[in-house]
């Protein structure tokens, strides 16, 4: 019986499952992390690839049906737990990838968890998520959001290609895409010696305004010093979506958090 409180939409065009692996550059040196693998369609796929395949459902009555697909194959480990809970598994794997059609409704947390937590942090991570939700991840100026700032300060993003809604069953009412995240590492914030706990904490105070000029909406948190680049726009007249990665990096430089 499908969930719509879980989001249950599963995948079905073997291509488009055939392609993801692809995507993944899933090999035999790889152990892939799948969330949500439904009915095991692509996790049939992984295991063919991969060295090794967790698959973490969180739908105790879809675990007997993947258990006993996968009995005779060593190479797969099907857990029953909730992924955003899930702490044990941050101890327990390093240098893998993420293959996933997770379900929608966890996007967001889900890429924010594993792409800035250091204990669980992937090689790389290919979605399946909402179409929308792959335009904003992957969004340029004049059109960023905390999402796309969040996710491509960790690593290259990608918008690979859309997916239609029937290509799923049951079919969602919205269309669907891939996307890769790739080169995932803290190298931005080290390059650019920027903090990552002040670095978000002003995108965060940006985009709650996000209508706002900088200079308004950063005003009563932060204090404006001379930008340190010649170069430098006049930030402080500009909105948050206006700004690149860079952009950001320079304006973080500027600014200082007010003593409380």
């Amino acid at each position: 019986m499908i969930k719509k409180y879980l989001g249950q939409n599963f995948l079905k065009n073997k291509k488009i499952l055939d392609e993801i692996v692809r995507i993944g550059e899933v090999s035999k040196e790889d152990t892939v992390l799948e969330v949500g693998p439904g009915h095991g369609e692509l996790t049939e796929l992984l295991a063919k690839m991969a060295k090794k395949v967790i698959a973490v459902e969180k739908d105790k009555d879809l675990i007997p049906l993947l258990r006993e697909k996968f009995s005779s194959n060593k190479r797969v480990k099907i857990i029953h737990e909730d992924i955003l809970e899930f702490e044990n598994l941050k101890l327990q794997i390093t240098n893998y990838k993420i293959v996933a059609n997770i379900p929608y409704y966890i996007t967001s947390r889900f890429l924010r968890t594993y792409l800035s937590d250091t204990r669980c942090r992937p090689l790389m991570i290919v979605l399946t998520v909402q179409y929308e939700v792959a335009k904003r991840i992957s969004a340029k100026p004049p059109d960023m959001n905390l999402l796309a700032l969040s996710a491509q300060a960790y690593g290259k993003v990608e918008f690979v290609r859309k997916v239609s809604r029937g290509n799923f069953s049951p079919a969602p009412k919205v269309d669907s895409a891939i996307i890769k995240i790739s080169e995932i590492s803290d190298k931005f914030f080290r390059k650019n010696r920027v903090k990552e706990k002040k670095f978000f904490e002003i995108l965060r105070q940006a985009f709650q305004q996000k209508r706002k000029m900088l200079r308004h909406s950063l005003s009563p948190k932060f204090d404006f010093k001379e930008l340190r680049s010649r170069t430098s726009e006049n930030f402080g007249t500009k909105r948050p979506e206006e700004l690149s990665l860079e952009d950001w990096v320079k304006l973080s430089e500027s600014i200082e958090i007010r003593p409380r």
